[in-house]
């Protein structure tokens, strides 16, 4: 019984070290901010957040940390290089 936990736990350890071989394609987020806490999301492709300045541009501070991140897990084409 233990030991195959035990080989569960260590491949777990194995495919952490190789994050490409995850891809995201959806993903919520409460992000702390500065001044205040914004829901950041990504679906279908496409970055949202919940703060002000992501209305206005389209993009934030707050979804490019969180394309920094994961980078390498997200499809291509999905991160915006400012």
């Amino acid at each position: 019984m233990y030991s195959s936990l035990i080989g569960k736990i260590e491949k777990a350890k194995r495919y952490a070290e190789e994050p490409g071989r995850v891809t995201i394609s959806d993903l919520k987020a409460a992000f702390r901010g500065e001044h205040d806490t914004h829901s950041v999301s990504f679906r279908r492709g496409e970055w949202l957040c919940s703060c002000e300045f992501f209305t206005g541009h389209g993009t934030c501070s707050h979804s490019m940390a969180l394309q920094r991140i994961l980078d390498g897990m997200l499809p291509i084409g999905s991160v915006v290089s400012p």
